[in-house]
């Protein structure tokens, strides 16, 4: 085994990660690990747009209370300031890295900064989705990509997992403030194992939506970063708000294809089988009220009918509009035998996006020295119990930029050098384990995770349902861990290891949470209680080797 050793180790090449590393480039040696192709992200699969207040009919307090109004009372009101009054500047980064946000015409562009066509999402109460027609991650995620090959100093490790963060209490000596030295990274081409040390190791890994049966997520989305940092002992926090996106395209043959929340934001509306709107029984805002209303509507409107899905139906704008603002869902959907124009689309809920996370401060540190987490695996405290819709590029933007700050002060050291990379950590030890033969093992505990995490911890629950899941996953975990010490290892045995943490994370943190609130419902416990639950729920481990 090789040791490979650099100034700053980024996990993960989504928004957060290559924005860090855009940021830290010019000030040490940079290695961004990612799981497959460099682009390969949830950010590049994200349509909507980023929340920025621009326009003069918008300020930042009604995105602040925006905010506040999705997160039912849990966000931390100065991060979410912190976050909202720094949108403006991170659209302007971007435009300086070309990315072309959709522009209005010249008649109306006094109305705004920039004139770009802002669009509304649920939630909102102003117009201020700036986007690149609906790919809008692609779009960044390519011109952030672009920035970052253009610097020297980093070096790109695609096809590469990480498996374990390297702390020093664990491989080097106790301490009270545990330190992180790096991570042992999993080379998916040649089946090698290195240890990458690093003064600064940065979890971005994103999400974790594959721990669900149906979701938008890309296959990458684990929940590699989070289970990682619980293992070494980091606080995770609030894992039992998982976002369901209302309308992911319900079809045979597609996968994971969202339909955007701007859809909706457009004009369209949400119908059942009978073709009747449901959404005013719901909520005020009918069909732009927040994820979680709308996720639950959809369910209950599934279940009232006995059908498998709903409907999504913006036949009534113009044709030439919907297909301006919406070509990359209007082209994919007419590869699936849909025209959108002309018909309404048969749409389904579908896990999105993870509320919680690792517990980062304002800088995006962590518990563990040296260690940060930005991004989608990162809890922040912006979020609180259900995200605001595109609210999640900002944080990643605005936290990326905060972490780097810091991070390079930590590598900068008293003497122009930290002193992490001067440890030397034990080789992966692979003694005793075989090349497994029953890889049947891991194929069908995947699907019984996902399988048991649809059915008993989503959008609705219960704690007959939570605690049925809670003794499910317990004995795959068992299964899981005999396999993961006895053979030796594979991306698909590290995945199955982390999604298996992922759901017991979920399922602890649904079970201390007797109540309702956002997007965790609970029909044992239907009513919002804060006298008891107004705070966040924290799920945390004492390592085996910092115990007595």
């Amino acid at each position: 085994m090789t040791d490979l050793r650099f100034d700053f180790l980024v996990i993960g090449s989504g928004t957060a990660g290559l924005n860090f590393a855009r940021n830290v480039a010019k000030f040490g040696k940079v290695a961004i690990i990612t799981k497959r192709e460099l682009y390969e992200s949830t950010t590049y699969y994200a349509q909507g747009g980023i929340a920025s207040v621009l326009s003069s009919t918008d300020s930042f307090e009604l995105h602040i209370q925006d905010t506040l109004n999705a997160g039912c009372g849990l966000c931390h009101e100065d991060v979410v300031k912190m976050v909202i009054e720094g949108g403006p500047n991170v659209i302007r980064q971007l435009v300086g890295l070309g990315v072309s946000f959709e522009k209005l015409s010249d008649e109306v562009s006094a109305e705004n900064e920039g004139g770009y066509d802002l669009g509304r999402e649920g939630g909102h109460s102003r117009n201020r989705i700036v986007h690149a027609g609906d790919l809008t991650g692609r779009e960044i995620e390519l011109a952030l990509l672009a920035a970052v090959e253009r610097e020297p100093n980093v070096q790109f490790f695609e096809h590469h997992i990480a498996i374990d963060l390297i702390t020093m209490s664990k491989f080097v000596r106790k301490t009270d403030k545990d330190m992180c030295l790096g991570a042992y990274v999993f080379d998916k081409k040649t089946g090698e194992i290195h240890a990458f040390l690093a003064n600064v190791t940065v979890l971005a890994t994103g999400g974790a939506g594959k721990v669900y049966l149906y979701t938008s997520n890309p296959d990458t989305a684990t929940g590699d970063g989070v289970a990682m940092a619980y293992r070494v002992g980091c606080r995770i926090a609030n894992m039992e708000f998982f976002q369901f996106h209302p309308t992911c395209l319900y079809h045979p043959k597609a996968k994971s294809f969202l339909i955007s929340e701007a859809v909706r934001g457009e004009g369209a509306v949400l119908v059942n089988s009978k073709g009747e709107r449901f959404m005013e029984k719901y909520h005020p805002a009918k069909d732009l009220a927040p994820r979680d209303v709308v996720a639950r509507a959809i369910d209950s409107e599934m279940k009232a009918h006995g059908d498998e899905h709903v409907y999504l139906d913006i036949t009534r704008k113009p044709a030439p509009r919907i297909i301006k603002r919406f070509p990359n869902i209007y082209k994919t959907l007419l590869e699936f035998g849909i025209d959108m124009t002309k018909e309404p689309i048969p749409v389904v809920p579908a896990a999105h996006y993870m509320c919680g996370g690792v517990v980062a401060d304002v800088w995006g540190e962590t518990d563990i020295g040296h260690l940060f987490a930005i991004g989608e695996v990162a809890h922040t405290g912006l979020h609180g119990a259900n995200r605001l819709a595109s609210n999640s590029l900002l944080e990643g933007m605005v936290f990326s930029e905060r972490a780097a700050k810091k991070a390079v002060e930590k590598v900068a050291g008293a003497n122009g050098r930290s002193p992490t990379l001067s440890y030397a950590v034990p080789a992966w030890d692979s003694a005793g384990a075989v090349d497994s033969d029953e890889a049947i093992m891991i194929s069908h505990n995947w699907d019984e995770i996902r399988r048991a995490m649809s059915n008993y911890v989503g959008i609705m629950r219960t704690n007959k349902r939570l605690l049925r899941a809670q003794a499910r996953i317990e004995m795959l975990q068992q299964e899981i861990s005999d396999y993961y010490w006895n053979f030796i290892v594979t991306a698909d045995l590290i995945e199955l290891r982390n999604i298996s943490t992922v759901a017991e994370l979920i399922i602890k943190s649904a079970l201390q949470r007797r109540e309702s609130r956002g997007l965790h419902y609970n029909t044992d416990y239907p009513q919002k209680d804060d006298k008891n639950f107004k705070s966040d729920t924290i799920v945390r481990i004492t390592p085996r080797w910092l115990k007595a």
